[in-house]
């Protein structure tokens, strides 16, 4: 008697198994009451990871400008279908700020509505050649706006920051340098003890403005200036000045501030190129950590003669508006840092895949993060510094009262070092009624001339 009940025990856990361990059609609807089979699956649970995310489109696209701290600065602002989603990107050309207002709001908008906010990819080679003729900074910043858009929205719809999707973190943050300077070498060096006091172990020096304009009184009224020539606010620069104050100030602040501090320096491209390969050499003994834009876009060549006189590390491209500028200097290793304005050459789809090149030929990024690149922008930057394995440095950035007024979640430095709102998306909002307090201006500044009037190049 005990042998027939155990055996029928036995058949009887076989057969449930064959209804529920191998999923049987026949076992569910048993199980679940007369139910059909998909109900029934339903009913067991499927696991949230296996469940697809209802298709979302584009509902419009739009354009927010606001000045908060006086660079003008535009964000693109896209709605979808959800209530609710929307996302944010960074569109700020500052110096034409109007036109890229005109450009998402009259053209990208139409463009837009109804595609799906997933396929970013295909919505950002769309609209690069949607207006047949593409690479401009005013199309390309408002392509950046949309792009980094997308990537907030998928970063919201995921529940996941955006440097997950880029691969989760390959640091815990972000490294950065800051801006110190003065009108002589020492003043630059208590400019850089300040900051190395805050944490900072980056840290560019200059002396006055670019190309040392305004560091000396005497650069006041050059010749141009007494005949009349030229703009009322154009600045003046002597080259030859410049070239022999920045290995001055590279030497006081090294003998003042130390050897541990990394010490970086902006030419802007502003003197001949072979009077910069000449300063550059100067300055191989403070040992600088990277020399910027040497050059202007117009001379690239020149930069194989410099690779060849200086071991001093070089970092170039902001003004670079096609992602291609870079693949000829990288793949031969002309220069060491990426200096990309991110919203410049179109957004985090086109500079990911710069990034990615760069890792192959040991050559690290270095974002533009300017004052005039709003919240977001900076967050689009410091996303992507967290996930490439390939990361050099990144400029600190500081706002103002006002500006975390009008953006919330921005980007903090804590001794030195950038961290992002850990939040879905890029993790920065707009307060447009904030923002609309502080309307963008059109006017823009960047002549600056030599004594005879001749303007020089940025």
């Amino acid at each position: 008697m005990k042998k027939d009940e155990n055996v029928a025990e036995l058949n009887s856990r076989r057969e449930t198994l064959k209804k529920i361990g191998f999923g049987s059609g026949a076992g569910l609807l048993g199980l679940f009451g007369g139910m059909s089979t998909a109900e029934a699956r339903e009913r067991q649970g499927t696991p949230s990871y296996a469940k697809a995310m209802a298709p979302v489109k584009i509902k419009s696209v739009k354009a927010i400008a606001t000045a908060p701290q006086g660079s003008n600065l535009i964000v693109v602002k896209v709605e979808t279908t959800e209530p609710g989603l929307y996302g944010l990107g960074c569109a700020t050309f500052t110096q034409r700020a109007a036109v890229v207002v005109v450009a998402i709001n009259t053209y990208l908008n139409e463009f837009c509505v109804g595609k799906d906010v997933d396929n970013i990819e295909d919505m950002w080679q769309s609209a690069y050649v949607s207006s047949y003729w593409r690479n401009g900074p005013v199309l390309n910043n408002a392509l950046s706006g949309l792009d980094q858009a997308l990537w907030d929205i998928k970063g919201k719809r995921a529940n996941m920051p955006v440097y997950q999707l880029l691969g989760g973190k390959a640091r815990f943050a972000i490294p950065c340098y800051t801006h110190a300077g003065g009108n002589t070498p020492e003043a630059a060096a208590e400019s850089v003890k300040k900051f190395m006091e805050e944490g900072y172990k980056h840290i560019r020096i200059q002396q006055g403005g670019y190309g040392a304009v305004g560091a000396n009184a005497a650069n006041a009224q050059p010749d141009f200036k007494a005949a009349n020539f030229g703009g009322a606010t154009d600045n003046y620069m002597n080259e030859q000045m410049y070239l022999k104050s920045v290995p001055k100030m590279f030497e006081v602040v090294r003998k003042q501030c130390g050897e541990e501090v990394e010490l970086l320096h902006d030419i802007h491209e502003r003197v001949q190129p072979i009077n910069a390969i000449n300063m550059i050499k100067k300055l191989e003994e403070y040992r600088p950590f990277f020399i910027e834009d040497p050059f202007s876009p117009e001379n690239m060549k020149w930069f194989a003669q410099l690779r060849q006189a200086t071991s001093v590390p070089i970092a170039m491209g902001e003004l670079f508006n096609n992602i291609n500028e870079f693949k000829e200097p990288m793949a031969n290793q002309w220069f060491d840092f990426i200096r990309i304005h991110v919203s410049q050459i179109g957004g985090i789809t086109p500079a990911m895949k710069v990034a990615r090149l760069g890792e192959w030929f040991n050559v690290r990024t270095a974002w533009h993060g300017p004052g005039d690149v709003s919240p977001v922008g900076h967050s689009a930057h410091a996303h992507i510094d967290l996930a490439v394995w390939n990361f050099g440095i990144q400029e600190a950035v500081q706002f103002s009262d006002k500006m975390k007024e009008v953006f919330s979640g921005c980007p903090t430095m804590n001794k030195g070092y950038m961290s992002v709102n850990e939040v879905p998306g890029l993790g920065v909002d707009i307060n447009e009624k904030e923002a609309a307090k502080y309307p963008i201006t059109t006017k823009s500044n960047w002549q600056v001339r030599k004594s005879d009037g001749t303007i020089i190049r940025p």
